[in-house]
């Protein structure tokens, strides 16, 4: 389970950020007091468009950042003063996280195995059931830098999932691969939901979070607009689809400000 308690994240903006965002304010708030929770056997959605502070929140979540204000916990683990057993908790994939070009999925597969104390049988049991499930096994021993964008992503996936963590944040986790690629990740998230994972991702493709998600919360400049199913934003809304949907809670939260 993760909580995420009043959650506030600002950042002090150098210079050349304030020119590049047209801004005279030397701060910035990218999350503004977020509360909620997720739990075990769920697919749970952060979406909302770029920028608006759901990599920020995954990263407190993931220990990356440190909130300025507020509190997350995974399994009962504070993000700030318990980071290392949290970090065993759960996997994070980011598209910013790239894999060293020079070496093998599988080399990387082992060395980060050997990197959370796996035992060698435990390693390859594993590398064997990933690599197998997305296809990796044909090119295993080839360098990360020759692989196509897809091949890179399902290596990086597999490499994030060597500990088998109870938590999986993926940010973006579709963005940019082909259909097929894409169809074999999304697959994969309900499998590791139908095994009492809790699945987090975050994303800015509407249809995809309707199929996938069973509950979201919606981020917009920061503040979470909404939390629950699909079914009760369509109801809160009054809209037919998820897109919809979200374009109204936007409609509303701009009314606002």
């Amino acid at each position: 389970m993760i909580e995420i308690q009043n959650v506030t994240k600002v950042y002090k903006l150098t210079r050349k950020q304030m020119e590049e965002q047209k801004t005279k304010a030397s701060m910035k708030i990218a999350v503004k007091d977020v509360s909620l929770t997720a739990r075990e056997g769920e697919i749970f959605g952060i979406l909302g468009p770029n920028g608006a502070g759901k990599t920020t929140l995954l990263r407190c979540v993931a220990t990356l950042l440190n909130p300025t204000q507020g509190q997350i916990t995974v399994n009962g683990f504070d993000t700030v003063k318990e980071g290392e057993k949290v970090r065993r908790s759960l996997a994070f994939l980011t598209n910013e996280v790239k894999l060293d070009a020079h070496f093998s999925p599988k080399y990387l597969f082992r060395f980060f195995g050997r990197l959370y104390g796996l035992p060698e049988d435990v390693i390859e049991a594993r590398r064997k059931e990933l690599f197998e499930y997305f296809d990796i096994t044909k090119f295993e021993d080839k360098r990360m830098e020759e692989l196509s964008t897809g091949m890179k992503q399902k290596a990086s996936i597999a490499v994030s999932l060597v500990h088998d963590p109870d938590i999986i944040i993926f940010d973006e986790p579709t963005n940019g691969l082909d259909i097929i690629t894409a169809r074999a990740v999304t697959d994969y998230l309900k499998l590791l939901r139908e095994r009492g994972k809790l699945v987090i991702i975050s994303t800015h493709i509407m249809p995809e979070a309707q199929k996938l998600c069973d509950r979201m919360a919606m981020i917009i400049n920061g503040s979470c607009v909404f939390q629950g199913t699909l079914q009760e934003a369509l109801e809160q809304t009054g809209a037919d689809d998820l897109e919809d949907a979200f374009f109204e809670l936007y409609r509303r939260k701009e009314e606002t400000v």
